[in-house]
């Protein structure tokens, strides 16, 4: 079957279940019994359970589902708990910071409380998980990279919702809850600061952005390429020769005249992925509180040139109204 693989089609793998590899110590043991499902096996792994929960994943998972009731309540509640119109209007419907005047008190439930109380609940959840990510990998044996990268996006949250509205003295200046609020604050945001297009750290942001896309696409790519002569078994090929990591990198060398190895294929795009975030955040961060506006800010460092000066003409009028 594996002859005959394309970008189609793939070979589900099917084995007898496993409960993964044994751990020593602690009282939290994985729970449910494994069984297979075929829809989950066209994508990944065809087998579902058992899972492994423990404190910090029960407790992400409370703090988690307080903090999506409160901010689900407080939209209902703001069309008049009409469940209609609650799932018509949900895209715009918003659970709005606290006004300016505020500053970074604690305001009455109805007038910016209850998105404080959300936003400490979701933080808590975020986090938690976190060190449930973290703590899996250690008993596990293995490396704390995916817990690192997930921390870079935890990084651009806080500074969105937490970090940047403290320096700048009020709740105000976070984000909505909200699907278009979320993005019409975006908007806003770049306006007011001379259009983020203009902030370097965004810049590279899009960079990482796009390059992780293309990194991932071109690994993932090259992978299914030669998976038919097991090009998915890598770590076992890097020496051999014949197999499919060798002609994934005669691929490339032929192609670009370089080639990443295996490994480093990974660290390049973990890389990528990680910045992406990261960078981001320090321009958020900076702005408002360092940079008041990032074209002034460019034009002035000789990143973009300043406008031409345009002469201002008196529009035609008639009968003495402007048109």
């Amino acid at each position: 079957m594996a002859e005959y693989q394309n970008i189609f089609t793939s070979v589900q793998i099917r084995g007898p279940a496993y409960a993964g590899v044994p751990l020593t110590g602690g009282s939290w043991v994985r729970q449910g019994k494994p069984r297979f499902v075929h829809w989950l096996g066209t994508f990944g792994d065809a087998q579902l359970g058992p899972i492994y929960l423990g404190f910090t994943g029960i407790a992400s998972l409370f703090f988690g589902f307080v903090a999506f009731e409160i901010i689900g309540l407080n939209m209902l509640a703001s069309v008049n708990w009409n469940f209609i119109e609650f799932v018509r209007q949900l895209p715009w419907l918003a659970l709005e910071p606290p006004a300016p005047a505020t500053g970074l008190h604690i305001p009455a439930l109805n007038q910016g409380g209850w998105w404080l109380m959300a936003g400490f609940f979701m933080t808590t959840s975020v986090i938690l998980w976190w060190v449930r990510m973290y703590r899996r990998a250690r008993a596990l044996g293995m490396g704390t990279h995916v817990a690192w990268a997930f921390a870079a996006a935890i990084w651009l949250m806080l500074v969105l919702g937490f970090i940047r509205p403290l320096l700048m003295g009020h709740w105000s200046e976070a984000v909505p809850f909200g699907i278009f609020p979320h993005l019409d604050w975006t908007a806003a945001f770049s306006i007011r600061y001379g259009n983020l297009f203009y902030c370097p750290f965004h810049m590279l942001s899009i960079a990482f952005l796009y390059g992780s896309t293309l990194l991932f696409a071109m690994h993932g790519a090259t992978i299914l390429a030669v998976s038919r002569f097991g090009g998915d078994r890598e770590i076992e090929q890097i020496v051999d020769r014949g197999t499919a990591a060798e002609r994934a990198a005669l691929f490339w060398r032929w192609t670009m005249g370089f080639n990443a190895t295996v490994e480093s294929i990974h660290r390049w795009a973990w890389w990528f992925a990680v910045l992406c975030p990261l960078v981001g955040g320090i321009g958020i961060l900076l702005s408002g509180t360092v940079v008041d506006n990032w074209y002034l800010w460019s034009v002035k460092h000789g990143v973009a040139p300043m406008y031409p000066a345009i002469f201002h003409v008196t529009p035609p009028t008639m009968d003495g109204v402007p048109q």
